[in-house]
Order: structure tokens, then sequence, then C-alpha cells
């Protein structure tokens, strides 16, 4: 920029030059004040959208919940006058069911406490039936919830025909591993949902039995769970690829030794499975769903989904309404009215949904259908000359692709969001941001299978602890049939 700029003058010099070339170097400076406006308001626009950026969070952009940070004022504020809306209070509001106070559902043990020395006489003839009985039941760690059993398993001669017969072991325990079934099972569930690491199992078990347990062994019993429960989740995955109403895609990164790839998940309300790829490409969701799909399926509006076909797409509407929500704040001509009006319309048709969903009253939202789509037809058609690049992009998205933004208008059984997928993904983010990631594919597909797992039994009110219990016993047994993760419709 420096080399375009006249050279300096004084004003004797400017004094000796005629006419002609006084003009020539007022011509020459005018040019380059124009470029240095049109580089100031670059330049200003540039920090606008930086600002923007630095800070936008969760409610206007894709980043996720966990990485917003509130700012605090170092100034102190004076507190803040009292509303005719009282701040609600931390805890249960009114009208939460409990659960604890209506008892636990079952009792293991009963445990019967009487008088012993009369307070008055010293006597103990205290009659047998009590005047008074008062009950209640209290959840307790027993002293020692792991114990160490050595099974003697005896052979012996019967002695009516002669034969040498030798007991059989427990189902509960697998010869030759240090571990019971149901032990080993409880440590698959701490490594996966609770995300605890070994060195961290070592002492829990330390404190619960005093058991010493070395790593090996915790990573050992990790593995054979994995191997244990791979016929359940081949299974799952064949059976996701036949059509199902309605699926929820989504996907995020995960770290193989340091190199980005991909964990993938499909879910609905019924389960929800975890696949590890090397991409984000469209293969990978071929390879998880096939080539096509004749359901619908819910997902957000990366590319990798556009053109696939399936039966019908329904895009989640918070990812535009977060683009909005941003575009409120770019400058710009009429970006903060558009960004205004739309993320209105957007909060209506949520707040709609959510009625239809809760009173199931489809009479009341057709008729809202009606006027929504009218409403929003004509709002489209008042901004989307007028906007500028970013604002027209969003619109003419929400104009060309009117089937998968607003499919749930017509078809409420279909959420307008993608809850379903974020919600399972939720678990895996918090995996991976405890474990760093894995060291190598083939941990990854095992992590996804075993996220696969907690994921789908929780949905179908089965026992995580229970599945790995009854695959470990099927693995070691092929009489035994393995666990399914199928819906039970």
């Amino acid at each position: 920029m420096n080399q375009n700029l006249p050279q300096e003058v004084d004003r004797e010099s400017l004094s000796q030059l005629s006419k002609e070339e006084l003009v020539d170097i007022i011509i020459e400076q005018s040019k380059v004040i124009r470029e240095l406006q049109k580089i100031i308001v670059e330049l200003q626009l540039e920090v606008e959208r930086l600002k923007a950026n630095r800070d936008s969070d969760s409610k206007t952009s894709s980043k996720p919940p966990s990485s917003d940070i509130l700012f605090k004022t170092e100034n102190k504020q004076a507190p803040p006058s009292e509303s005719n809306h009282p701040k609600r209070k931390p805890g249960g509001q009114p009208g939460h069911t409990g659960r604890t106070r209506k008892g636990f559902g079952k009792v293991d043990r009963y445990e019967i406490l009487r008088p012993e020395d009369c307070v008055y006489c010293g006597q103990k003839a205290f009659g047998h039936e009590a005047v008074k009985v008062e009950k209640q039941s209290v959840a307790q760690l027993v002293e020692r919830p792991i114990e160490i059993v050595e099974y003697q398993r005896y052979t012996c001669v019967c002695g009516c025909c002669g034969n040498v017969q030798t007991a059989s072991w427990p189902q509960e325990i697998i010869p030759g591993q240090d571990l019971g079934v149901s032990l080993q099972a409880f440590l698959g569930w701490v490594n996966n949902y609770a995300h605890m690491p070994y060195e961290k199992q070592q002492e829990m078990l330390w404190e619960l039995g005093q058991v010493d347990i070395g790593l090996g062994t915790l990573v050992a019993t990790n593995e054979r769970v994995t191997q244990a429960i791979e016929p359940s989740i081949i299974e799952l995955s064949s059976w996701v690829k036949q059509t199902q109403p309605n699926i929820h895609v989504d996907e995020t990164p995960w770290s193989v030794k340091g190199v980005k790839e991909w964990l993938w998940v499909v879910a609905n309300s019924e389960f929800c499975l975890f696949t590890a790829a090397d991409t984000r490409s469209r293969a990978e969701l071929e390879a998880i769903l096939g080539t096509q799909y004749q359901g619908v399926i819910s997902s957000d509006d990366f590319s990798v989904y556009n053109g696939y076909p399936v039966f019908a797409q329904q895009k989640c509407l918070a990812h535009p309404r977060r683009h909005f929500k941003k575009l409120i704040q770019l400058p710009g001509l009429h970006n903060q009215a558009i960004g205004e009006v739309f993320v209105d319309l957007i909060d209506e048709a949520f707040k709609n949904y959510a009625q239809w969903f809760e009173t199931l009253d489809s009479t009341s939202y057709n008729d809202w259908v009606n006027q929504f789509k009218s409403k929003l037809q004509q709002t489209l058609n008042q901004w989307i000359d007028k906007a500028g690049a970013k604002a027209g992009q969003l619109l003419r998205s929400l104009r060309d692709k009117a089937s998968q933004w607003w499919y749930f208008l017509e078809n409420p059984e279909v959420p307008p969001n993608n809850n379903q997928a974020e919600r399972s993904l939720r678990l895996a983010v918090t995996k991976r941001k405890v474990s760093g990631g894995s060291r190598s594919m083939e941990r990854f597909q095992h992590t996804a299978n075993l996220l696969t797992v907690v994921q789908t039994c929780h949905p179908q009110d089965q026992s995580v602890i229970d599945f790995f219990v009854q695959a470990l016993i099927a693995a070691s047994n092929s009489h035994l049939s393995r666990p399914s993760l199928l819906p039970q419709y």
C-alpha cells in the first residue's frame, strides 16, 4: 500500500509546478484516498465480524454449550431491584414427583428393633406384641459389597452305578477368570458410562472389598466385555439398515493417536448405534444406512445429507435459529430486522409443536399450520430480495429446501429438531474429553460398541450391567442365546 502513495512534497516545491502537474498530483491523491476509504470500510466490517464471533455462544452458533464462557465484570454493581416476579428457588419445583419419599419398591432385608432394658425399672419384661410399629426403608452401603469366594469343585463317585462325575461351575463365574461375571459387568459400566480411569477403578475395588487388581486385568476385562457384546452390535447394525419410520443422524470428531476421525450416531427413541469412521463423507453414511433409505432422516444441514436418497428429511431448525441470532449482531443492510423476524418465526414453530406434542390436539395444530405457512411465505417474499449475502444465503436455504426444513408441519410425528442424536452424542463427547480419544481405530470401534449398549439399554429400560452379564455368560457358553439390543415391539 505504501508504494501507491505519492511522494512527499513541500509548499515551495508545489509553487514551482505548473497547473497541469498540480492537477495530476490531485488526481493521484484522490485515487489513493478512495482506495484507503475502501480499505477502512472493509476493516470496519472485519472488526464487527470478529466481535460477533468473539461474543458468539451455543445460542448464536453451532458451538456446544460446554464451550460457553460467562464473563464477569470487574466493577461491582448494585443488587438488582426486586421485580414483580420473584426468582425461582433452586431445587424441586411445586408439582415435582419425588422418588425416595414413596420408597424404593423393594426390601432386601428386615431388621426388627425391640426395646431392651426398661428405662424406668431396668427389667427386660417387654411383651411380644408391639403396641406401635414405625417403618423406615433406608438404602445403605453394606460392609463388604465385594467378597472373595473360593469355589471348590468336587468330583465324586455315584454309589449306585459307580459313575465318576464332576460338579458344574456356577454361571456367575467363568473358569480361569479372577473376576466374577457380575463384577466384570459392573466394571464395564463404570468404564464406559461413569468414565472412570483404570487407576480409579483400582482404588474403588480396594475401597469396596480390599481387592488388589492389576491394570492388565482391568484392561483385559474391558476387552472381554467388548468381545461379548459384538454379536449384539452386528445384529443392531443390520437391523438399522432396514427402513425405520424416523431416525436421527449426527457426527462428532474423535481423536485417534492425534488424527481426527469421526464418530457417527444413528438413533431414535428406542435405540442408539455408534459407528467409528475415518471420514465425514457420504461413503460413511451409505456404509451405515445403505445407498438409500426409505424412512425419514432428521439431521443438520451438513452437505453430506443433501441429496442422499431418502423418503423425506427433516433438518434441525435450531441451527438456522442460531444463525439468525448471530445475524442480528452482524453489520449489514436489514440484518437485524431479518434476524429478529425469523427468530420469532422459528420460536413460534417450536412453541406450537411442543404444544401439539403435549396435547396431541391435531385440529388446533392444523389450524395453526395453515396460518403459519402463509405467514412464512409472505415473510420470505418480503425480505429475500432485500437481504445481504449472509442473510440471503439463509433465506434461500429456507425457501429452496422448504420440504426439509418444514416437513414437521404436515407430519408432526417427526420433531423439528435433531435433539435425539445430539443428546445421544453427549455421553460420547464426555468420554472423549476424559479419555483424550483412542489409540487405534480398533479401540475406537470398541468404544463405539460399548457406548451403543449404554445408550440403547437406557431407553429400553434394560439394565446395562445385566446386559453385560448376559453377554459374558453367553460368550462362554455357546448353547445360550445372546442378549439383543433390538426394540421389543
